[in-house]
């Protein structure tokens, strides 16, 4: 199997995995497990289970960071804003809607970054740039209002923590940039999952949780914190080694797809002609960015 096949193979699957934790959530949620809780539980276990992989293949990297104090202030911000407020602000919106409105909702992040960048670089967007916004902004009117402006098909509660997820999500990968590339990417993410996770314990209500130990809660629980997290992250960051930052993003956007998928076919959820329209505008602004940057990379590389 050449490189190329093998990372697209390991994109895709953490596309889907990341389109399945959302839905496992939706379902553990709808019995009963609050947005906090699942959020502190998703955020502890699955940075612990990181670290002890980053320990096992890097113990001496792991023990060099953890002693750099240049380092703290970052990975505090990272932890807090990148982390669990995108985490929770994520598994609000789909408490508050379903798994595949949220996550789609969620994609209007590389919308938000590329006009954050033109105003701070103060550098007028191009025209493919202007589509991208507009077909982001026309996507998300559709799924809010299904094209009915006196009401929103969403509550206003869904449609404020889906964009405020966006705008955490943005958060997520603006603030760890330079740890990142010093550091490495599992080892910064499980790190920063465990210090958001064991700063929240005390406010979350986790302590004193009753948390179901059923079969199908069990296997809930594996989808969002196991396949969902470690593996779908682990996953994506093999597939991006083997073709690229760029490309692996741009398949990685399966993930809405997947989780309209999996709250149908789980969770029954009810999905609208009109809600499928305004899901693929977003999805084909995310596109037209990715391609553009693809593009430059490719030019890059003949140059």
């Amino acid at each position: 199997m050449s490189k190329t096949v093998k990372g697209t193979l390991f994109t895709v699957v953490a596309g889907i995995a990341w389109g399945l934790s959302g839905t496992s959530g939706q379902y553990l949620m709808a019995h009963g497990v609050s947005a906090l809780v699942l959020t502190n539980l998703r955020l502890i276990i699955a940075g612990l289970v990181l670290v002890f992989l980053t320990y096992a293949t890097a113990k001496d990297k792991l023990l060099a960071f953890l002693k750099d104090r240049k380092n703290l202030f970052s990975l505090l911000l990272f932890a807090l804003f990148g982390l669990f407020l995108n985490q929770f602000a994520y598994l609000s919106a789909i408490q508050e809607t379903n798994a595949g409105t949220a996550t789609v909702l969620q994609y209007v992040c590389p919308v938000g970054i590329l006009i954050y960048t033109c105003i701070k670089d103060k550098v007028a967007p191009t025209l493919a740039e202007i589509i991208s916004i507009g077909l982001a902004i026309g996507g998300t009117f559709l799924i809010a209002t299904h094209g009915e402006l006196d009401q929103l098909s969403v509550t206003p509660a869904g449609l404020f923590w889906g964009l405020f997820s966006a705008l955490t999500y943005a958060l997520y990968i603006i603030l760890p940039i330079a740890l990142i590339k010093k550091w490495g990417s599992i080892l910064v993410i499980g790190v920063g999952m465990v210090i958001s996770g064991v700063v929240a314990l005390p406010f979350t209500g986790v302590l004193r949780a009753s948390i179901p130990t059923s079969l199908d809660f069990l296997f809930a629980f594996a989808g969002i914190i196991i396949i969902g997290t470690v593996f779908a992250y682990t996953a994506f960051l093999k597939g991006a080694s083997l073709i690229g930052p760029v490309k692996s993003s741009l398949l990685a956007s399966i993930e809405p797809i997947s989780a309209v998928f999996f709250a149908f076919l789980i969770m029954k959820e009810q999905f609208y002609a009109i809600d499928f329209v305004g899901m693929a505008m977003i999805l084909l602004a995310v596109t037209i960015i990715s391609l553009k940057d693809l593009l430059l990379e490719n030019k890059r590389k003949v140059e």
